[in-house]
């Protein structure tokens, strides 16, 4: 077994040669992590200045860009060369595992005793990695005991998914890097790589930077990264087998079922959350990158499917807000907290979490309503004096209504009153039997009208200002520009201090600032008033049909 694919696995020392500090009692730690240094000995035995342990110390402000760019990818994968590329710890264990559940399934009865107990342990080695490797370690979105810690390496141990040192850095990057070709598992390279590919064959490039300092200093963790290869077979296989024939005599149904047949479900349980949690689903709270929410993928993740939020605020312990949500990940860490075993649970504020969701949902709006069929502009209609209202009237049923002149031939015949009482208004301005004189009509009545407008009344334009739509009343609006335009010559205005500070400089002030929107300000819900604004240089404009 190589160096590297050891590595891959977890089981290469952590950092070999580096002295590393005691661990803290609780992890992760409440507050930044302390740079840990180390003395690089200079010319004469004197002690030289230290360096930082954080590989992403110096990273520079264009490190994607430039890796992409200065580190190319290794050739594309052919049959010539597929061997050498595949890595074949992970490959056997892959293949294998589901070879030898559908064997035993096949060869091996199900006690319902059994049945239970497989239940129970793949939750318990889910919410190793869920609660654990996942929330704990790799999001440090609460903080655990001791004791919780050691349960959770164990049972994280159980599924084997590599050690928590591995699969933290890894899953760190995979965040910093989303949906770009550092991230390890990145989900637009296919549903296929990110499931499994990525473990199967090795990735074309060596994932992104990801700091991972904290972890280094974790007593739990370097006890379970040393003694990751016998935990995983105590354990995944073990324990399960143990317990079963100890405990009921279904020695052979407890490796079977508890054991190989549970780990495979932990096992694509987890790299759903790669895979399918990236293409199935809503985009609630931002469509930028690829990850949704949705149910399914939270059932069978042990409540990491709504993945949308956890991208948007991944240091919130919970990854289900609504109470009827399934996260038994979030009902697990709550339970630990009431008997004292955690602390410090991160959430993200309800304003923000908020936020994001009326964005999208404002978002979707105004993609539906730029879809829908508008009544023209005001503009766009001619101006027309009332003499040639009537005389045009003679030729076609128009009638007047709020200043507004419809043309109502497509739909007299299907009025709900009958036709005459249409026809008695033809050429009339009909404005106040509308409103309820004779009768108060819909919303929908009003916005069905609008659609039959083809002018403006001349001198009844107050009323066209005055009176929109129901459909009409609020529109989702882009918000264009936020802030003061910057004047031609670059330089913004000189703010507004009281003394001594009259004359700050802002020479040094961004320009683009003034221009900035952020995304929560993408679409704002505003009251449609430019009718009234539209029409009021209507003198002058009018005209003949």
């Amino acid at each position: 077994m190589t160096s590297e694919i050891r590595q891959r696995a977890g089981f290469e020392p952590i950092a070999p040669g580096l002295r590393t500090p005691p661990a803290d009692q609780l992890s992760p730690p409440q507050s930044e992590d302390e740079d840990v240094d180390v003395a690089v000995p200079s010319r004469g035995g004197k002690k030289a200045a230290t360096n930082k342990l954080h590989p992403d110390d110096d990273i520079p402000d264009d490190y994607v860009t430039r890796t992409l760019e200065r580190e190319p990818a290794l050739p594309p994968i052919q049959w010539k060369n597929l061997l050498s590329e595949i890595q074949w710890v992970s490959a056997i264990v892959l293949t294998t595992t589901p070879l030898l559940a559908i064997y035993g399934l096949c060869t091996t009865k199900m006690t319902w005793p059994t049945a239970i107990w497989s239940l129970i342990y793949y939750f318990w080695t889910g919410l190793g990695i869920t609660a654990g490797y996942h929330r704990l370690w790799a999001h440090r979105s609460y903080n655990a005991s001791k004791p919780l810690q050691y349960i959770l390496a164990l049972w994280g141990s159980g599924a084997v998914q590599g050690s928590i040192h591995w699969w933290a850095r890894g899953h760190r990057a995979h965040h910093r890097y989303t949906d770009t070709d550092l991230d390890p598992y990145g989900a637009h390279f296919g549903l296929l790589w990110s499931h499994l590919g990525w473990m199967i064959v090795k990735p074309r490039r060596k994932p992104g930077v990801a700091d991972i300092s904290d972890l280094r200093r974790n007593s739990v963790i370097k006890f379970q990264h040393k003694f990751y290869l016998p935990l995983i077979f105590i354990m995944g296989f073990a324990v399960p087998t143990v317990v079963a024939g100890l405990g009921w005599g279904d020695w052979r149904g407890g490796f079977f079922y508890a054991g190989v047949a549970r780990l495979v479900f932990v096992h694509h349980s987890t790299f759903c959350v790669n895979s399918l949690a990236h293409y199935l689903g809503e985009a609630t709270f931002d469509n930028k990158m690829t990850p949704r929410d949705h149910f399914i993928t939270a059932l069978v993740t042990v409540g990491e499917g709504y993945h949308n939020f956890h991208h948007q605020f991944p240091m919130d312990y919970r990854n289900a807000v609504q109470w009827y949500q399934y996260d038994p990940t979030k009902w697990f860490i709550t339970a630990m907290q009431a008997v004292g075993l955690a602390s410090h649970l991160k959430v993200f504020p309800d304003n923000e979490v908020r936020k994001g969701r009326v964005a999208m949902q404002l978002q979707k709006l105004h993609a539906e309503q730029a879809a829908l069929t508008w009544p023209k502009h005001s503009n766009n209609l001619p101006v027309i004096s009332w003499d040639d209202y009537q005389e045009e009237a003679k030729t076609r049923p128009l009638m007047v209504i709020h200043g507004f002149i419809h043309d109502v031939s497509a739909f007299i015949a299907e009025h709900p009153g009958g036709e005459h009482l249409l026809k008695a208004k033809i050429g009339k301005d009909a404005t106040t039997a509308f409103n309820g004189g004779i009768y108060d009509h819909s919303n929908a009545a009003h916005n069905l009208l609008a659609g039959m407008r083809v002018g403006v009344l001349d001198g009844g334009y107050r009323l066209a200002s005055d009176e929109l739509a129901e459909a009409e009343r609020l529109r989702i609006a882009a918000n264009e520009a936020v802030g003061k335009a910057v004047p031609e010559n670059g330089r913004p205005p000189k703010a507004q201090f009281s003394a001594p500070q009259d004359d700050l400089d802002l020479r040094g002030v961004d320009a683009r600032a003034t221009k900035y929107t952020t995304p929560g300000e993408t679409y704002l819900i505003r009251q449609v008033g430019e009718l009234k604004a539209n029409v009021r240089d209507y003198q002058g404009r009018v005209g003949k049909w």
